[in-house]
């Protein structure tokens, strides 16, 4: 295929980040905007400008139980987190009213470096954390909402970003095994170097699930870091490894199970599953420049999945369903940003300014017919460069000790170029946005804020739905091209408040209207855009130390989400869930007895847009407890699922049709979860 013509802005913008980021140092902890989650609850801590808005760090990340990777980022109020096929593949995320499918709206990053995939072979924005090694998980910042300058694409549900450490204060080896041949390793330690600090770690996961087809998940993760810290100037560099194959048991139908076909565990298709892999190199850091702080990232990224489903099984009776999405493509981009203190009139104020820079270079970006992993038929084939970047600035502003502001403009523009196999649906086009960003922030006593947020924020749509003119499937029938990005527009009121004794509370109450919709399309296992949306909600958090070796977390979300007008086909958002919640406890004695417990709820959901099918609620209780036989040597027992719970991860409703039927079926699709499982790890130090 031809390739066109963006390389030339992108790479002279990477160079100028990079050469930045080279020269400063690696951002370490939380900055001083942030809300540290587990910290002293006497007195609030940090600035941030919303009560949607913190830092979790390590000593709650290491007592949660989980049964995945991505479950970690459940810390985030309001957040949960599941699957509905192999663990290889991305996760599904909720989060204020949204089915975010495998991360439409929720921006995810790790150490400053984007997860989520634009115009990707299984769905736009898909972000896979598969590669993360979280055991080395320093701190999980979070911020929910449309108002802060430094987040862009994604990011209109909320933004994550996952830092690790740079340091061990020992080396470390940690093994983990559980029921269905479940099987972890993880080796890590760091040693100065050079001035420096040098860390290396690698972990090797497998498993078999309890399904009737063996998911031989097989993964391996490795990070390789180096990092100076001078005083003034920080900077490092990072090679992460990720390498993973699985077989998948997809959602299947119920009428299956009810008629003894199969049973909750069981599958349609032996022949789905998927490979993936990343590997990243990473350079930031940090110093100070003109009175201010610098700080920048630059990132290049080696990415591949090939992914095969099967999600309505024989509408093809001759040749069945089964479908590919591969994806292949290098990613390159960088982030800049500097703070400045500032004195006007007597008021104390800092302006930062930023830039992203971000070019996927998509080498090939398919979707084949496919019989047992063997394409036979190629729906469309695609090679497409997308270059987008941005620049920002905010203002915040103390006006006295009761009134601060906060104020942001950002603006972004995108450029795409598709060069696809059905020669009408090649193309370039491009697309820009400003978007403004307001908080206000009151302190009417102490220990108690309050605020107020206004912005706006989008997500980018799919480069080839931008250029598309005629159906890929037949070359024939015209197809309306779709705007290339998709503004929202969000208000939050939310308070935080440590008035009591030992106890931190938070809430708000939050709107948001999104121009355009994301909706999941079951019988091709993709997303479509939709009509605009409206949602509100409200969020309720508490953190109580009881005692100075316990801490309990409750957190509690309602939002109600509809689509803008008339429609026969009604107003429901199909998956948008109405009330999420979770309560947790974590005890560390400090006779070294340690003990964890999560009882996490997902309530129920629309599955079509007129509320005549829905999903039910699932509820998880997760328990974990430990001995620190020495300050280097602990035991941890895991019981996942303690309740045995036989609740579904996630419950569709589509048509789908089975050998034997004369025609495609409406009938509910789910994931079970996962029956009680013990898991024992083996932590030590030297």
């Amino acid at each position: 295929m031809m390739r066109s013509s963006l390389r030339p802005a992108w790479t002279a913008a990477l160079w100028a980040v990079a050469g930045a980021a080279g020269a400063g140092g690696v951002p370490t902890g939380p900055s001083a905007n942030e809300v540290v989650v587990v910290g002293r609850l006497e007195q609030l801590q940090g600035t941030p400008q919303s009560a949607s808005q913190g830092v979790v760090t390590s000593q709650q990340l290491e007592s949660r139980p989980i049964l995945r990777t991505g479950e970690i980022l459940e810390v985030v109020p309001g957040l949960i987190v599941t699957q509905h096929s192999g663990d290889g593949k991305a996760n599904q995320y909720f989060l204020r009213g949204f089915n975010l499918d495998h991360g439409t709206d929720l921006a995810i990053s790790v150490d400053g470096v984007p997860v989520n995939m634009p115009t990707h072979g299984h769905g736009q924005g898909y972000a896979d954390t598969s590669f993360v090694i979280t055991g080395l998980l320093d701190s999980i910042d979070y911020r929910k909402g449309t108002f802060y300058a430094e987040t862009g694409n994604f990011s209109a549900a909320g933004a994550v970003n996952m830092a690790y450490r740079t340091r061990l204060d020992a080396p470390l080896a940690e093994l983990e095994v559980g029921a269905y041949q479940y099987q972890r390793a993880l080796v890590a330690g760091s040693a100065a170097a050079a001035g420096g600090d040098l860390l290396a770690a690698v972990e090797a996961t497998s498993t078999n699930g309890p399904w009737d087809l063996d998911q031989d998940l097989r993964r391996w993760n490795g990070l390789l870091s180096y990092g100076r810290d001078s005083g003034d100037r920080r900077w490092g560099v990072s090679l992460q490894f990720y390498d993973g194959s699985w077989d998948s048991t997809d959602q299947i139908p119920q009428r299956a199970v009810e008629q003894g076909l199969i049973d909750r565990f069981g599958y349609i298709d032996d022949t789905v599953g998927g490979e993936s892999h990343r590997y990243a190199l990473v350079v930031n850091g940090d110093q100070d420049l003109a009175g201010g702080r610098l700080r920048g990232t630059a990132y290049a990224v080696d990415y591949r999945m090939e992914l095969w489903s099967n999600f309505t099984y024989f509408t093809d009776p001759v040749n069945g369903d089964q479908f590919e999405q591969f994806d292949d493509r290098m990613v390159y981009g960088g982030t800049l940003a500097w703070a400045l203190p500032l004195e006007v009139a007597g008021l104390a104020n800092t302006l930062t300014v930023g830039s992203d820079v971000r070019f996927d270079d998509i080498g090939t970006v398919g979707l084949y017919r496919t019989i047992a992993r063997e394409r036979f038929e190629t729906t469309r084939e695609d090679a497409v460069e997308q270059l987008s970047y941005s620049l920002y600035a905010s203002l915040d502003t103390r006006w006295n000790d009761f009134v601060r502001t906060v104020v942001g403009l950002r603006g972004d523009r995108f450029d795409f170029d598709v060069d696809s196999n059905v020669a009408a649906n090649s193309g370039s086009t491009d697309d820009d946005l400003v978007t403004p960003k307001f908080a206000l922030i009151l302190t009417p006593w102490a220990h108690t804020e309050l605020f107020a947020n206004f912005g706006r924020g989008f997500h980018s749509n799919d480069a080839r739905g931008t250029v598309i003119t005629v159906d890929p499937t037949d070359g024939v029938t015209p197809v309306d091209p779709v705007d290339p990005l998709v503004a929202a527009t969000g208000t939050d009121f939310g308070f935080r408040t440590a008035v009591l004794d030992r106890l931190q509370l938070s809430g708000s109450l939050w709107f948001l209207d999104l121009d355009s919709e994301l909706v999941f399309v079951g019988d091709a296992g993709l997303t479509e855009p939709n009509r605009a949306s409206e949602r509100r909600g409200v969020e309720l958090s508490a953190i109580y130390r009881p005692l100075d070796w316990v801490i309990v977390d409750v957190d509690y979300a309602w939002s109600r989400a509809r689509f803008k007008g008339d429609d026969p086909a009604g107003d429901r958002i199909p998956g948008a869930v109405e009330n999420v919640g979770s309560v947790g406890i974590v005890a560390d004695h400090p006779s070294g007895w340690s003990a964890g417990a999560r009882l996490r709820y997902l309530g129920e959901a629309p599955l079509i847009e007129d509320n005549s099918a829905r999903s039910d609620t699932t509820t998880v209780l997760n328990l974990q407890g430990g001995y620190r036989f020495t300050p280097r040597f602990r035991v941890q027992l895991a019981l996942l699922n303690a309740l045995d719970s036989s609740d579904n991860d996630i419950t569709y409703f589509y048509e789908s049709q089975l050998p034997g039927e004369a025609g495609p079926v409406a009938d509910y699709h789910f994931h079970p979860v996962e029956p009680r499982q013990l898991r024992l790890s083996v932590v030590g130090t030297l």
